[in-house]
Protein backbone atom coordinates (compact mmCIF):
# COMPACT_ATOMS: atom_id res chain seq x y z
CA UNK A 1 0.00 0.00 0.00
CA UNK A 2 1.32 3.43 -0.94
CA UNK A 3 0.24 6.30 1.27
CA UNK A 4 -1.20 9.64 0.26
CA UNK A 5 1.43 12.25 -0.68
CA UNK A 6 4.12 9.59 -1.23
CA UNK A 7 6.54 10.65 -3.99
CA UNK A 8 7.18 7.74 -6.35
CA UNK A 9 9.73 9.54 -8.50
CA UNK A 10 10.96 13.13 -8.66
CA UNK A 11 11.59 15.20 -11.75
CA UNK A 12 15.16 14.61 -12.88
CA UNK A 13 15.54 11.35 -10.94
CA UNK A 14 16.83 8.28 -12.79
CA UNK A 15 13.98 5.96 -13.83
CA UNK A 16 14.92 2.80 -11.97
CA UNK A 17 11.51 1.11 -11.82
CA UNK A 18 8.30 0.95 -13.80
CA UNK A 19 5.39 1.18 -11.36
CA UNK A 20 1.93 -0.24 -12.06
CA UNK A 21 -0.86 1.08 -9.80
CA UNK A 22 -3.48 -1.50 -8.87
CA UNK A 23 -5.66 1.19 -7.32
CA UNK A 24 -5.63 4.79 -6.20
CA UNK A 25 -4.66 7.87 -8.17
CA UNK A 26 -1.22 9.28 -8.94
CA UNK A 27 -0.68 12.81 -10.24
CA UNK A 28 2.06 13.92 -12.60
CA UNK A 29 3.42 17.22 -11.31
CA UNK A 30 5.60 19.74 -13.12
CA UNK A 31 7.94 21.72 -10.85
CA UNK A 32 8.50 25.27 -12.07
CA UNK A 33 11.73 27.25 -11.46
CA UNK A 34 9.92 29.72 -9.16
CA UNK A 35 8.88 26.91 -6.84
CA UNK A 36 5.29 26.63 -8.05
CA UNK A 37 3.86 23.27 -9.06
CA UNK A 38 0.99 22.26 -11.31
CA UNK A 39 -0.50 18.91 -12.30
CA UNK A 40 -0.45 17.84 -15.93
CA UNK A 41 -2.22 14.50 -15.61
CA UNK A 42 -3.44 11.74 -13.33
CA UNK A 43 -3.26 7.96 -13.72
CA UNK A 44 -4.60 4.94 -11.89
CA UNK A 45 -4.92 1.24 -12.63
CA UNK A 46 -5.08 1.97 -16.37
CA UNK A 47 -1.54 3.27 -16.53
CA UNK A 48 1.99 3.13 -15.22
CA UNK A 49 4.76 5.34 -13.90
CA UNK A 50 8.15 5.35 -15.60
CA UNK A 51 7.05 4.29 -19.08
CA UNK A 52 9.12 7.08 -20.62
CA UNK A 53 12.02 4.67 -20.11
CA UNK A 54 10.53 2.77 -23.07
CA UNK A 55 11.10 5.90 -25.17
CA UNK A 56 14.76 6.04 -24.24
CA UNK A 57 14.46 8.54 -21.38
CA UNK A 58 16.78 7.79 -18.48
CA UNK A 59 15.39 10.42 -16.11
CA UNK A 60 11.85 11.30 -15.15
CA UNK A 61 10.48 14.49 -16.75
CA UNK A 62 7.86 14.89 -14.01
CA UNK A 63 7.28 14.22 -10.32
CA UNK A 64 4.77 11.45 -9.57
CA UNK A 65 2.84 11.93 -6.31
CA UNK A 66 0.22 9.65 -4.77
CA UNK A 67 -3.05 11.53 -4.31
CA UNK A 68 -5.34 8.60 -3.46
CA UNK A 69 -3.71 5.67 -1.63
CA UNK A 70 -3.59 2.25 -3.27
CA UNK A 71 -1.41 -0.75 -3.96
CA UNK A 72 1.20 -0.90 -6.72
CA UNK A 73 3.38 -3.44 -8.46
CA UNK A 74 6.79 -2.56 -9.78
CA UNK A 75 9.64 -4.05 -11.74
CA UNK A 76 13.11 -2.79 -12.64
CA UNK A 77 13.06 -0.63 -15.75
CA UNK A 78 15.77 -2.79 -17.36
CA UNK A 79 13.64 -5.93 -16.98
CA UNK A 80 10.60 -4.12 -18.33
CA UNK A 81 12.54 -3.04 -21.42
CA UNK A 82 13.64 -6.63 -22.01
CA UNK A 83 10.03 -7.81 -21.81
CA UNK A 84 8.98 -4.96 -24.09
CA UNK A 85 11.42 -6.04 -26.80
CA UNK A 86 10.14 -9.63 -26.68
CA UNK A 87 6.41 -8.92 -26.62
CA UNK A 88 4.47 -7.14 -29.38
CA UNK A 89 1.44 -7.12 -27.06
CA UNK A 90 3.30 -5.19 -24.36
CA UNK A 91 4.63 -2.80 -26.99
CA UNK A 92 1.09 -2.17 -28.21
CA UNK A 93 -0.17 -1.56 -24.68
CA UNK A 94 2.62 0.96 -24.05
CA UNK A 95 1.70 2.74 -27.27
CA UNK A 96 -1.98 2.86 -26.29
CA UNK A 97 -1.22 4.27 -22.87
CA UNK A 98 1.24 6.80 -24.30
CA UNK A 99 -1.37 8.06 -26.79
CA UNK A 100 -4.01 8.34 -24.08
CA UNK A 101 -1.62 10.14 -21.73
CA UNK A 102 -0.60 12.62 -24.44
CA UNK A 103 -4.29 13.27 -25.08
CA UNK A 104 -4.76 14.00 -21.38
CA UNK A 105 -1.74 16.34 -21.33
CA UNK A 106 -3.02 18.26 -24.36
CA UNK A 107 -6.50 18.74 -22.92
CA UNK A 108 -5.19 19.76 -19.51
CA UNK A 109 -2.94 22.38 -21.12
CA UNK A 110 -5.84 23.80 -23.14
CA UNK A 111 -8.17 23.68 -20.15
CA UNK A 112 -5.70 25.50 -17.91
CA UNK A 113 -5.51 28.32 -20.46
CA UNK A 114 -9.20 28.70 -21.22
CA UNK A 115 -11.44 27.65 -18.34
CA UNK A 116 -12.29 28.90 -14.88
CA UNK A 117 -10.64 27.54 -11.75
CA UNK A 118 -14.04 26.23 -10.58
CA UNK A 119 -14.58 24.23 -13.79
CA UNK A 120 -11.01 22.94 -13.68
CA UNK A 121 -11.32 21.82 -10.08
CA UNK A 122 -14.53 19.95 -10.91
CA UNK A 123 -12.72 18.26 -13.79
CA UNK A 124 -9.79 17.15 -11.60
CA UNK A 125 -12.15 15.79 -8.95
CA UNK A 126 -13.98 13.75 -11.60
CA UNK A 127 -10.71 12.40 -13.02
CA UNK A 128 -9.59 11.33 -9.57
CA UNK A 129 -13.00 9.86 -8.71
CA UNK A 130 -12.82 7.75 -11.90
CA UNK A 131 -9.73 6.06 -10.47
CA UNK A 132 -11.03 5.32 -6.97
CA UNK A 133 -13.19 2.53 -5.58
CA UNK A 134 -16.35 4.56 -6.18
CA UNK A 135 -16.48 6.29 -2.81
CA UNK A 136 -17.70 9.87 -2.93
CA UNK A 137 -15.21 10.76 -0.20
CA UNK A 138 -11.91 11.78 -1.78
CA UNK A 139 -8.85 12.04 0.50
CA UNK A 140 -7.78 15.42 -0.84
CA UNK A 141 -6.61 18.44 1.10
CA UNK A 142 -6.83 22.05 -0.02
CA UNK A 143 -3.04 22.01 -0.32
CA UNK A 144 -3.34 19.09 -2.74
CA UNK A 145 -5.94 20.92 -4.82
CA UNK A 146 -3.71 24.01 -4.81
CA UNK A 147 -0.93 21.91 -6.31
CA UNK A 148 -3.23 20.27 -8.86
CA UNK A 149 -4.60 23.60 -10.01
CA UNK A 150 -1.44 25.68 -9.73
CA UNK A 151 -3.18 28.35 -7.63
CA UNK A 152 -2.91 29.73 -4.10
CA UNK A 153 -4.68 27.99 -1.23
CA UNK A 154 -6.84 31.08 -0.71
CA UNK A 155 -8.12 30.61 -4.26
CA UNK A 156 -8.90 26.97 -3.50
CA UNK A 157 -10.88 28.06 -0.42
CA UNK A 158 -13.04 30.33 -2.59
CA UNK A 159 -13.55 27.61 -5.21
CA UNK A 160 -14.51 25.02 -2.60
CA UNK A 161 -17.10 27.46 -1.24
CA UNK A 162 -18.48 28.01 -4.75
CA UNK A 163 -18.72 24.27 -5.39
CA UNK A 164 -20.49 23.78 -2.07
CA UNK A 165 -22.94 26.52 -3.02
CA UNK A 166 -23.68 24.68 -6.29
CA UNK A 167 -23.83 21.43 -4.27
CA UNK A 168 -21.09 19.80 -6.34
CA UNK A 169 -19.33 19.37 -3.01
CA UNK A 170 -21.40 18.12 -0.10
CA UNK A 171 -18.83 18.75 2.58
CA UNK A 172 -15.24 19.79 3.09
CA UNK A 173 -13.96 17.73 5.99
CA UNK A 174 -10.42 17.96 7.21
CA UNK A 175 -8.35 16.14 4.59
CA UNK A 176 -11.41 14.97 2.63
CA UNK A 177 -13.78 16.28 -0.02
CA UNK A 178 -17.23 14.70 -0.39
CA UNK A 179 -18.54 15.07 -3.92
CA UNK A 180 -21.94 14.87 -5.58
CA UNK A 181 -20.87 13.45 -8.93
CA UNK A 182 -23.88 14.43 -11.10
CA UNK A 183 -23.76 18.02 -9.86
CA UNK A 184 -19.99 18.10 -10.24
CA UNK A 185 -20.33 16.95 -13.86
CA UNK A 186 -22.69 19.86 -14.46
CA UNK A 187 -20.06 22.30 -13.17
CA UNK A 188 -17.06 20.79 -14.97
CA UNK A 189 -16.04 22.17 -18.35
CA UNK A 190 -16.54 20.17 -21.52
CA UNK A 191 -12.89 19.05 -21.34
CA UNK A 192 -13.81 16.22 -18.97
CA UNK A 193 -16.35 14.66 -21.33
CA UNK A 194 -14.35 15.26 -24.50
CA UNK A 195 -11.13 13.94 -22.95
CA UNK A 196 -12.87 10.87 -21.52
CA UNK A 197 -14.47 10.00 -24.85
CA UNK A 198 -11.23 10.40 -26.80
CA UNK A 199 -9.22 8.32 -24.36
CA UNK A 200 -11.91 5.64 -24.32
CA UNK A 201 -11.79 5.53 -28.12
CA UNK A 202 -7.98 5.22 -28.12
CA UNK A 203 -8.11 2.36 -25.62
CA UNK A 204 -10.99 0.48 -27.29
CA UNK A 205 -9.47 0.76 -30.77
CA UNK A 206 -6.07 -0.29 -29.46
CA UNK A 207 -7.55 -3.27 -27.60
CA UNK A 208 -9.36 -4.36 -30.77
CA UNK A 209 -6.11 -4.18 -32.75
CA UNK A 210 -4.27 -6.25 -30.14
CA UNK A 211 -7.07 -8.83 -30.14
CA UNK A 212 -7.05 -9.05 -33.94
CA UNK A 213 -3.25 -9.42 -34.04
CA UNK A 214 -3.27 -12.09 -31.32
CA UNK A 215 -6.03 -14.03 -33.08
CA UNK A 216 -4.19 -13.82 -36.42
CA UNK A 217 -0.93 -15.02 -34.90
CA UNK A 218 -2.70 -17.89 -33.16
CA UNK A 219 -4.01 -19.09 -36.53
CA UNK A 220 -0.56 -19.25 -38.12
CA UNK A 221 0.70 -22.83 -38.74
CA UNK A 222 3.57 -23.84 -36.44
CA UNK A 223 6.96 -22.85 -37.82
CA UNK A 224 5.44 -20.44 -40.33
CA UNK A 225 5.75 -16.66 -40.01
CA UNK A 226 3.14 -14.39 -41.50
CA UNK A 227 4.44 -12.88 -44.74
CA UNK A 228 7.49 -15.17 -44.90
CA UNK A 229 8.44 -16.76 -48.21
CA UNK A 230 8.09 -20.53 -48.69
Amino acid sequence: MIERDAVLVRSGDPIENVIFPCGGAIAFIVDLPNGQTVATGVVGHEGAIGLTSALGASRSPVTAVVRVPGTVLQMPAAQFLMALRRSPAITSMVQIFTRSLLTQFQHVAACNALHSVEARMARWLLHIHDRTDGSNLLPLTQETMSELLGVRRTTVTHVVSALRASRGLKSNRRGQLEIDRPRLEAVACECYRVMSRRIERIVSQGAAEIHATTARDACQPPGRLSGAGS
